[in-house]
């Protein structure tokens, strides 16, 4: 058998994850493959960098947590098509975490209303929700 946490340690481990990160964190919206783990170095195009809000996190509840507040970029970075993103500390230099970046219901960790990117363009980030999970 698996090992199995309570809600109230799930929910510690998500709001623990978001502390380390830390406030004013910074996400990436890049093309291409994602690098073989966040200690490689960054792969692909920026397509967008988005500041996230200070809080940009809702606390943990029911053993998942959410984004919070609105992330949306009004002006992309570059054309080209969202593959993969990265979450950095606020030096925009220190990657915690990397995942996929698909449309609204692709089944990406990250989700967009449009992944094909257009310099100038507009876009809204859908959904980020992380789950802990039993194991």
């Amino acid at each position: 058998m698996g090992l199995q946490y309570s809600v109230a340690v799930r929910n510690a481990q998500l709001d623990a994850w978001e502390a380390t990160i830390g406030t004013s964190a910074i996400l990436k919206i890049r093309t291409g493959a994602q690098p073989a783990d966040v200690a490689t170095a960054d792969s692909g195009s920026v397509l967008a960098t988005v500041n996230l809000p200070s809080d940009w996190m809702a606390a943990a509840s029911g053993g998942t947590k959410s984004k919070s507040g609105t992330w949306e970029d009004i002006s992309a970075d570059a054309t080209g098509t969202a593959a993969h993103y990265r979450i950095y500390a606020s030096d925009g230099v220190t990657c915690h975490e990397q995942g996929a970046v698909t449309l609204t219901g692709g089944g990406g960790q990250l989700t967009v209303d449009n992944v094909s990117f257009a310099v100038g363009q507009a876009f809204t980030i859908t959904s980020y929700t992380k789950t802990a999970g039993n194991q």
